[in-house]
């Protein structure tokens, strides 16, 4: 009944059952419908190809499945069509139709094969998001035609071929370009860096090979960079030519360079703005470099699986803003230094939200868009680190991560842990640590991974409180602990295991008390028995 219906917008709601069309004969002026954040499932119906006066039609985050109907491409007055996050399947080569498009997002779906070649005729296009997807096949020569393109996403598909043949020269407004998990082959084309106004750049995990061209040096305004499991060779070289792309803050370049050696001092400069730097799985030997300390606005630091020596620098506690610190799977030494535990981040303070050009994946559901997102880490786990655990790893109070695992780390676990109150994961496992589990430790609300397992703790596992709630395998390879999910059950007419000090010098005094009376030697085996 609504004649003069313009605009609908019903997204984030419940609402459940098919996409409705009705509307698109009664109202003839009708131009937007956005239903995005729903339920709605089935397939698309026909029907919506009456909505002739059509702008935008969106529906993403629902349970659409099928294929996009045809009449939806007789709509040309289509601008903008969302459908990402649903099961759509079938091929897209129907949308070169909709003359006027600006946008196209049918991102995380099913759909399959290749990218039509008359894309190039749609003159307005400025977003094709197509990631998430089944598609395969080389991108069509004339994608460059589509000159008005400012966003073009189309990572983590199937697609292939020599980037070489498409001429990237043409896209003067491209600003993003992601093209990660897909096949591509040959080198980085370097028409590439023709795209001036280029912010973001995604290349990573394809089947490129060869160096890092001196040309990337033109991306003026290039603040996010991504080039991990390229084949990328000679790492001294390739930091010596990003270090010219000033305005960098986040550089992925891992997976790359492969038992290199990690660059000197003297060889290195820049990156004064970058804010995360990831150059982890690449095997490389040496230390870590002076030059990181100049890095001073640097926030997060990936250097895990390398085969980096020698101890932690001192200088690391300068970078005030480091809150996420990933060390794992060296081969550093030495004991854990007071510096690391003097970060101001990881004591009281709060990051900064800043967004992300591009989000970053540690899975399909698990995206990170600002950085605030990533928790606080501090992982040295699979190192040679000796010594005792500082007591001062108690200042860390925003920690939500603490790995220490895998080292041959000696002595108590400190009382001064329960202090971490945010701590959601505690991995001390595979060390040296001795004595008991201290109490304090159930004041750690937030846990929920917890491993100390293979160590020489003795005593009981509480069976009370935060701690009892986890799984035999957080304590076994302890041989002295003792509790109700492991195979050593304690006695409950034991008393708590007390220090080798305590016990020889309550052996003393049994001894010499059984000489004078003649219970003591009754006494002495009972005593003997509660300690061992």
């Amino acid at each position: 009944m609504m004649n003069n219906l313009i605009t609908l917008n019903a997204s984030n709601n419940s609402f459940t059952g098919p996409i409705p069309t009705s509307f698109c004969a009664s109202a003839p002026s009708f131009a937007v419908l956005e239903l995005s954040y729903n339920q709605f499932s089935g397939r698309i119906p026909l029907g919506l190809g009456n909505c002739s006066m059509l702008t935008l039609l969106s529906a993403g985050h629902n349970n659409l499945i099928g294929a996009l109907p045809d009449d939806i491409f007789d709509i040309t007055s289509l601008k903008h069509l969302w459908f990402p996050n649903n099961q759509l399947e079938g091929s897209i080569i129907g949308i070169t139709k909709l003359k006027n498009l600006v946008t196209v997002d049918l991102g995380e779906n099913r759909l399959n094969g290749s990218i039509p070649n008359s894309i190039g005729q749609l003159k307005t296009l400025e977003k094709l998001n197509l990631e998430y997807n089944n598609m395969f096949g080389e991108l069509p020569l004339n994608l460059g035609n589509c000159t008005k393109l400012m966003t073009m996403n189309l990572g983590s598909n199937n697609l292939s071929g020599d980037l070489d043949k498409v001429n990237f020269s043409t896209l003067g407004n491209l600003r993003s370009l992601d093209l990660i998990w897909n096949n591509f082959t040959g080198t980085v084309p370097e028409s590439i860096y023709s795209c001036r106004n280029l912010t973001a750049l995604r290349l990573s995990y394809n089947r490129f090979h060869g160096q890092l061209s001196e040309k990337i040096g033109n991306l003026k305004y290039l603040t996010f960079l991504s080039l991990v499991g390229i084949s990328l060779r000679n790492i001294t070289n390739a930091l010596q030519i990003l270090q010219n792309c000033r305005t960098l803050t986040t550089l992925f370049i891992g997976y790359n360079f492969i038992h290199e050696t990690m660059p000197k001092d003297d060889e290195i400069y820049g990156f004064e703005n970058l804010r995360v730097f990831s150059l982890n799985d690449c095997s490389l030997t040496g230390k870590i470099p002076h030059w990181l300390s100049k890095l001073t606005n640097l926030e997060m630091l990936f250097l895990y699986n390398n085969k980096l020596n020698g101890p932690v620098p001192y200088w690391i506690s300068s970078l005030n803003f480091l809150f996420h610190i990933d060390m794992s799977n060296n081969s550093l030494s030495g004991e854990i230094p007071l510096a690391l535990v003097e970060m101001p981040m990881l004591q009281t303070g709060n990051v900064a939200t800043k967004t992300f050009e591009l989000p970053i994946s540690r899975s399909h559901s698990l995206q990170y868009r600002i950085t605030s997102s990533f928790p606080k880490v501090l992982n040295l786990g699979i190192n040679n680190f000796t010594g005792m655990i500082p007591n001062e790893i108690g200042h860390l109070k925003a920690l939500l991560l603490l790995n220490l695992s895998s080292n041959r780390l000696s002595g108590k676990i400190p009382d001064s842990i329960y202090n971490l109150t945010n701590l959601q994961v505690l991995d001390l496992s595979r060390n040296n640590l001795n004595g008991t589990i201290p109490d304090a430790l159930n004041e750690l609300h937030f846990l929920s991974v917890f491993n100390i397992s293979n160590n020489d703790l003795e005593g009981s596992v509480p069976n009370v409180g935060q701690l009892s709630t986890f799984p035999s395998n957080s304590f076994e390879g302890n041989p002295r602990l003792c509790g109700p999910m492991l195979t050593q059950h304690c006695d409950t007419t034991e008393t708590p295991f007390v220090s080798t000090k305590h016990t020889n010098s309550m052996i003393v005094f049994m001894i010499s008390f059984g000489t004078f009376f003649g219970v003591g030697v009754l006494y002495d085996q009972i005593v003997l028995s509660r300690f061992f």
